[in-house]
């Protein structure tokens, strides 16, 4: 079972979220080189890190400006950035209320798989909405979790973006909790037009502790991915 260190970043500014990430990714992959030159390997470590954003919009390495519906004036008047990043996926919306998830995992010390790691993340997301009776699915050829999946009402809850390099990964999840859903409205969520999202508020009617979903959500990603996670 190899070890995962668990940093909660609590509130923070997207970019800065993101060079902490760039750094502990670049870390590894310096490392994982330098070890093909030695007899001696140095183990890797693993992190999963927990944040949460001000109001950002992001934009994927292969994702579509034109899906970002408002201007920079009017993202001033909502108090929100837009951020052009280099993760998979289209553009994404990150606030308050969002549980966002980026593992920094070595998957040579677990499975080299993309597919696979994609299909864990999406199945403890599952798992933990399981524990509050709201079922979350899979779409075919849609990464992230959805609900009532195929139907004219389907939503999305969770989007899924990452980056691998080397078999190590960075970026992440996003799991709308408390979520402020009018954001979406500026967007084309992940670039998909007919489809809507939600938050686990707006499923249940009530506000939910983030910090019980968190809890959840970590025992979960520990036993899908078998990992030892260390705080």
């Amino acid at each position: 079972m190899s070890k995962v260190k668990f940093i909660d970043l609590g509130n923070i500014k997207y970019k800065k979220a993101w060079e902490y990430q760039e750094k502990l990714f670049n870390n590894t992959i310096k490392l994982k080189s330098e070890n093909r030159k030695k007899e001696q390997k140095i183990q890797t470590e693993n992190y999963l890190i927990f944040c949460e954003h001000p109001h950002v919009y992001t934009l994927g390495k292969s994702g579509d400006s034109n899906n970002l519906l408002v201007d920079e004036k009017f993202l001033k008047s909502r108090n929100a950035e837009f951020v052009k990043t280099n993760r998979g996926g289209d553009i994404t919306y990150h606030g308050p209320g969002q549980i966002v998830g980026y593992p920094i995992l070595d998957l040579d010390n677990f499975f080299t798989d993309i597919h696979k790691y994609l299909r864990f993340l999406e199945e403890a997301v599952i798992l933990t909405l399981d524990e509050y009776g709201v079922k979350g699915e899979r779409s075919n050829g849609e990464t992230g979790v959805w609900i009532e999946k195929g139907t004219e009402n389907a939503r999305k809850i969770c989007a899924i973006g990452v980056k691998t390099s080397r078999w190590v990964t960075m970026h992440g999840f996003a799991f709308n909790i408390n979520s402020d859903l009018s954001y979406f409205g500026n967007i084309i969520p992940c670039g998909i037009v007919d489809k809507k999202v939600t938050s686990l508020e707006k499923e249940l009617g009530i506000k939910i502790n983030i910090e019980t979903v968190k809890k959840q959500l970590k025992i979960h990603l520990s036993n899908v991915f078998e990992m030892d996670l260390v705080d």
